[in-house]
């Protein structure tokens, strides 16, 4: 019977001609820490093979301030050790703003891009993505931004995240640049992506898959109801076989889909970060992968 090997190599980050690693590093709760420790945090992804790094100017905002702060945090990272920037695949997200909550204009977006470069302290982000859709900005309008931060060279490849499906090949048939990515939610725990066509039309428009939440906003790690039980104790079979933790099964659960979805791992503690390599010692017979599926789905493949 057929396995699905995982390998560390790098993959093109959609038509956009930048080559990323098969798991990224997401920054999400960044920004609160010193300089010392965000870069403990970075070096450890680092030395996990990571190259790409998931950043957005609304990360670190906790509700009542904080806007910026995990992109300034990487920009002071930066400033310390400017090497750092030139080994990474960079990507930030705009298009929330609080309390609006969103805004897609082009003149929104162009200061947010702007405003993102100043806390990086870098004159271009290797990727951005709009990170939610307005529903108020015409798919033209935010085509045409997009188009022009990679004309003005600030930006070398745009996506879009949290969009469905109608949503992003609105927005790609406006572009005159490939739209290189789609963030969504995706894990054994939020089969959205599956079920929507979302992973289908990212194979057939070439789009590289980021994967955020892949450990279901921690439910995987600790289940709380009789549907996370369920996927933890099919992931934990196959953890059991290969000799990897839960974590790193449902990374490799995630990026076995020939979308080839890329999980964003979000945890800051290094430690959890060094094991990011175990999941290519994971091998998936099909039998294993839809036992997490129907796990989830809570009913037999028709």
């Amino acid at each position: 019977m057929s396995e699905i090997t995982l390998t560390p190599d790098s993959r093109p980050l959609g038509k956009s001609g930048l080559m990323a690693s098969p798991i990224a590093w997401g920054m999400w709760r960044f920004g609160h820490g010193s300089v010392a420790e965000g870069r403990a945090l970075v070096d450890a992804a680092f030395a996990a093979g990571v190259t790409l790094f998931d950043t957005a100017d609304i990360y670190g905002f906790d509700g009542s301030g904080g806007f910026g702060d995990a992109e300034a945090l990487l920009g002071r990272i930066f400033a310390e050790a400017p090497g750092l920037r030139e080994r990474m695949v960079l990507a930030t997200k705009g298009g929330i703003m609080p309390p609006l909550p969103y805004d897609q204009s082009r003149a929104y977006l162009m200061s947010a891009l702007e405003a993102s470069l100043k806390r990086l302290r870098v004159s271009e982000v290797d990727l951005y993505q709009i990170h939610r859709p307005d529903l108020l900005a015409h798919p033209q309008e935010v085509a045409r931004a997009l188009d022009d931060m990679v004309t003005a060279g600030k930006v070398r490849a745009v996506g879009v995240s949290n969009f469905t499906p109608a949503q992003t090949r609105a927005i790609a048939s406006f572009l005159t640049v490939p739209l290189a990515s789609h963030q969504p939610e995706y894990s054994p725990l939020h089969l959205e992506p599956i079920e929507n066509g979302l992973l289908d039309l990212a194979m057939e428009l070439d789009l590289a898959v980021l994967a955020w939440s892949p450990l279901g906003g921690g439910r995987i790690g600790a289940p709380e109801d009789d549907r996370a039980r369920r996927v933890a104790a099919a992931l934990d079979v196959v953890g059991a076989k290969f000799g990897v933790s839960r974590a790193a099964v449902a990374y490799a659960w995630t990026m076995a889909h020939p979308a080839r979805p890329i999980p964003i791992v979000g945890t800051q503690n290094v430690q959890r970060i060094a094991e990011i390599g175990e999941v290519y010692k994971v091998r998936w017979s099909r039998q294993d992968w839809y036992d997490v599926l129907v796990a989830s789905r809570g009913e037999r493949m028709p």
